[in-house]
């Protein structure tokens, strides 16, 4: 973090995606051995929840390292990146009303 330069709000979201990955991984210590299915209260067989849990956890991760922009680390001629400024979009405006006709 050191080499980064990130505001406090980044520095949230960080912590955020490091969670989720620390969630991620219990989930899949936990999965190892488990079921795809099981059976839920109505008797049906659906997807095991850490499963569906998971793949939710994979889309916050993405979105949060995402709005992060964090330089990749090296770039395709094998030099360090960090020293590239990350990389921000201007905030979007907003969006007009469409005629449906």
């Amino acid at each position: 973090m050191s080499e980064l330069d990130l505001d406090t709000h980044e520095e949230l979201l960080l912590l955020q995606a490091i969670r989720a990955v620390d969630r991620l991984d219990l989930m899949a210590v936990e999965l190892e051995n488990a079921p795809l299915t099981v059976q839920n209260s109505k008797g049906d067989m659906v997807a095991h929840p850490l499963i569906v849990e998971s793949r939710q956890q994979s889309l916050t991760l993405a979105r949060l390292m995402a709005s992060l922009r964090l330089p990749s680390g090296l770039s395709e001629g094998g030099e360090d990146d960090l020293d590239r400024p990350q990389r921000r979009g201007a905030a979007r405006g907003s969006y007009g009303l469409r005629s449906v006709m």
